[in-house]
C-alpha cells in the first residue's frame, strides 16, 4: 500500500509540474495553427535543394503536430509536389519538437533540454534530408501527378478518409476541417459580400474561439492518451525501478542504442515522451542516452515507417531510420561531453522541482493542473457520449 501511495504521489507531482507549461504550449500551438497555412509549407518544400530541406526542418519544428498528425500532413505535402528530401526533413523535425514540448521540457527536464531539443531536431532533420538527397537520387514525383489538388489532404490526422476521397469534400464540410491538426485554411466569404463595418471584431473573436477550440480539443485529444501513459510510466520508474537497472548499460553506445530501440517503435509524441525521460533520468541514465530516447521515440513509429515505404520506397525508409538513429546517438554523445566538460548538471532537473516553489506558485501550479484535468475529463466524456450515441444509432438501424 505504501508503494501505491508513493506511485500516486509521484504521478500527481509530475502532472502538476507539467500542467502550466503544457497549457501554455497548447495555446501557442493553437495560435500557430491559425497562422501557418499548408500552402505556405508546400511553397517552400518543392525542391531537393539544401535551402528547401532546411526550410522544411525549420518550418516543421514548431508546428503542433504529433507523431500521428504528421503522417497525413507529410502525405499531403508529398502528393502536392514536395520533394523526398524535404518531406523526410519535415517528418523528422515536426514530431521531435514543438512549442508545447519545449515548454514542458523546461518545466520537467530543465533549461538545457529546452534548448538542446529543438536544435537537435532541426539539425537531425536537415541531416536526414541530405542523406536522402545524396543516396536516394531517384526523383520520383508520381505522387504530385496522381494528386494534383493541393488542399485535398487538409483533414484530421485521425480521419479514416484517404487523400483521394477528400477531393470530393464540399463547401459544407470545410467548416468541420478547421479543427484538424493538419488543416489550416478556413472557408472564406465572397469578395462581393456586403459585410458590415463591425465584422472585424467578430472575425477576431471567432479566430480566438477557433484557437481555444483547437488547443483544448483536437490537439489535446491527439496527445492526451500518451501523455498520461508517459506520466504513469515515469511515476512507476521513479517508484520501483532501481538506479542500477538502467545504469548497467553505461553511458556509451550500448546504452544509447538500447534507448533508440526502445523509442523507435513507440507511438509517443515529443510532449508525452518528456515525463518518461524524467523517469529515466531519475533512474540514473545519462543525459545523452535520455536525449537519444527524446529524439528517436517521437521521430518515428510503425505507422510512419509504413507510410514512408509506401510513398517513397524501401531505400528512403532505410536512410530515414539510419539518419534518425545515427543523429540521435551523435547528439547524445555531444550532450554527455558538453555536460561533463562545462559542468552543466545544474541546468538539468534530476528530480521534480515543485517543492522548491513558494506557496503562491504552488497554488498556480495546482490551479493549472485542475484546469488541465478538467479539459481531459471533458474530452473523455465527449468521446464516451459520441460512442454511446453511435451505438444507439446502430441499434435503431438494425431494429428499425
Amino acid at each position: 500500500m505504501t508503494d501505491l501511495m508513493l506511485l500516486v504521489q509521484n504521478f500527481i507531482s509530475l502532472f502538476m509540474e507539467s500542467a502550466p507549461w503544457l497549457l501554455l504550449g497548447l495555446l501557442v500551438a493553437g495560435i500557430m495553427h491559425e497562422l501557418v497555412p499548408v500552402s505556405f509549407l508546400e511553397r517552400h518544400m518543392g525542391s531537393s535543394s539544401t535551402a528547401s530541406i532546411t526550410k522544411a526542418a525549420v518550418i516543421g519544428a514548431p508546428l503542433p503536430l504529433c507523431s500521428c498528425g504528421v503522417i497525413p500532413a507529410a502525405i499531403g505535402l508529398r502528393r502536392s509536389g514536395a520533394s523526398k528530401p524535404s518531406t523526410i526533413s519535415f517528418l523528422v523535425s515536426t514530431p521531435e519538437t514543438g512549442v508545447d514540448s519545449v515548454s514542458v521540457s523546461y518545466a520537467l527536464l530543465g533549461p538545457l533540454y529546452a534548448i538542446v531539443r529543438p536544435i537537435a531536431a532541426i539539425a537531425s532533420a536537415i541531416y536526414a534530408g541530405l542523406m536522402v538527397r545524396w543516396f536516394d537520387g531517384a526523383k520520383s514525383h508520381k505522387g504530385s501527378h496522381q494528386h494534383p489538388h493541393k488542399h485535398s489532404d487538409n483533414v484530421s490526422c485521425c480521419s479514416s478518409e484517404t487523400p483521394a476521397d477528400t477531393e470530393h469534400v464540399d463547401a459544407a464540410s470545410l467548416d468541420k476541417a478547421q479543427t484538424s491538426c493538419c488543416a489550416s485554411e478556413k472557408p472564406t466569404t465572397s469578395c462581393c459580400d456586403d459585410t458590415p463595418a463591425t465584422s472585424e471584431p467578430v472575425k477576431q473573436s471567432n479566430k480566438l474561439t477557433q484557437v481555444l477550440r483547437y488547443a483544448s480539443g483536437k490537439l489535446l485529444e491527439d496527445i492526451v492518451v500518451w501523455l498520461l501513459v508517459g506520466l504513469a510510466l515515469a511515476a512507476a520508474i521513479k517508484t520501483w525501478v532501481p538506479t542500477d537497472f538502467l545504469t548497467q548499460w553505461g553511458d556509451g553506445v550500448i546504452a544509447m542504442l538500447v534507448m533508440a530501440v526502445i523509442g523507435i517503435p513507440m507511438y509517443i509524441c515529443a510532449t508525452a515522451s518528456t515525463p518518461l525521460a524524467v523517469g529515466f533520468l531519475a533512474a540514473g541514465l545519462s543525459p545523452g542516452a535520455v536525449l537519444v530516447f527524446l529524439m528517436a521515440g517521437p521521430a518515428t513509429n510503425v505507422s510512419t515507417m509504413g507510410m514512408i515505404k509506401q510513398e517513397m520506397g524501401f531505400r528512403t525508409l532505410c536512410l530515414y531510420l539510419f539518419s534518425v538513429i545515427s543523429a540521435s546517438v551523435g547528439f547524445g554523445y555531444l550532450l554527455n561531453y558538453a555536460v561533463s566538460a562545462w559542468s552543466l548538471e545544474g541546468l538539468i532537473h534530476m528530480e521534480s522541482q515543485l517543492h522548491s516553489h513558494g506557496a503562491n506558485i504552488q497554488a498556480l501550479y495546482a490551479a493549472c493542473a485542475i484546469l488541465l484535468a478538467a479539459l481531459m475529463a471533458r474530452l473523455g466524456v465527449k468521446k464516451v457520449s459520441a460512442r454511446l450515441a453511435h451505438r444507439e444509432e446502430n441499434h435503431q438501424d438494425c431494429c428499425g
